[in-house]
């Protein structure tokens, strides 16, 4: 199994709450906050890669008794900084191999955080970990982006998905490894110059985690394009896919 690194130290930590990016936005919060409450259904939820709690604090203001995982100890202090974060309970624990000794009704993993474990072996220990934190009939639910490859000319391996004087974001696919690095070149301060930060991804396909639920005693029970419960369709950038423990 690849093991697991940490790109998110304090540096990155420090900024990565910013108020101008879409997902920190109501637009965006408002729907996954919904969604997971109801899914939810009233019993504790855990968030694998809770990060600064964008997420897991407006649920918490839901009434949803929430706790955390993550890599980065520097992610969970900047949570802890924040009105209500304080309160949730998190501790530093790798997604592929955690146990925390006790099950929760939701577990969920958003924001193609999935891709950050870059090995198949890695992704599926994800799916286990999830399974052993659910009771029977709790649901596990991934926000994951659909790989962007229909827009990838045969032989290339860039794709720009995001061009601004502030920032340029390039993704690199690998289509034998399914690896894809994402590239970020931003201004400086004061104008000296580019910053470079690359990051990279295991892209995965639908019906590969569908498998992979499978091998962890979980059943596909919903996939939409969207927080909001649109269909999932050919065109859907990404999806939002529940599966549920299996009950015997």
């Amino acid at each position: 199994m690849t093991s697991s690194r940490d790109y998110f130290g304090p540096g990155v930590a420090e900024g990565y709450d910013d108020p101008h990016d879409p997902m920190f936005s109501s637009a965006v919060l408002e729907p996954t906050v919904d969604l997971l409450a109801d899914l939810a259904d009233g019993g504790a939820a855990l968030e694998m890669a809770i990060g600064t709690g964008r997420v897991a604090i407006p649920l918490t203001a839901r009434g949803i008794r929430v706790e955390g995982l993550d890599l980065s100890p520097a992610m969970i202090e900047q949570m802890r900084r924040k009105p209500g974060g304080d309160v949730i309970p998190a501790v530093v624990a790798d997604m592929t191999t955690a146990r925390l000794g006790r099950t929760f009704a939701l577990v969920y993993l958003v924001f193609n955080t999935i891709g950050n474990v870059t090995s198949q072996e890695g992704q599926v220990a994800v799916f286990e970990t999830a399974s052993a934190h659910l009771h029977g009939g709790g649901r596990f639910v991934i926000e994951v982006g659909v790989p962007d490859l229909q827009r990838l000319p045969r032989g290339d391996r860039f794709r720009p998905f995001n061009v601004k004087q502030s920032h340029l974001g390039i993704d690199e696919y690998d289509v034998v490894t399914q690896r894809l690095v994402s590239h970020h070149y931003r201004q400086r301060e004061h104008g000296s110059g580019l910053s470079l930060r690359s990051i990279p991804f295991r892209y995965v396909w639908p019906a590969e985690l569908d498998l992979m639920a499978r091998i962890a005693g979980l059943q596909l029970r919903h996939r939409w394009g969207d927080w909001d419960r649109r269909p999932f369709t050919a065109l859907s950038e990404k999806h939002v896919s529940v599966w549920e423990k299996v009950t015997s």
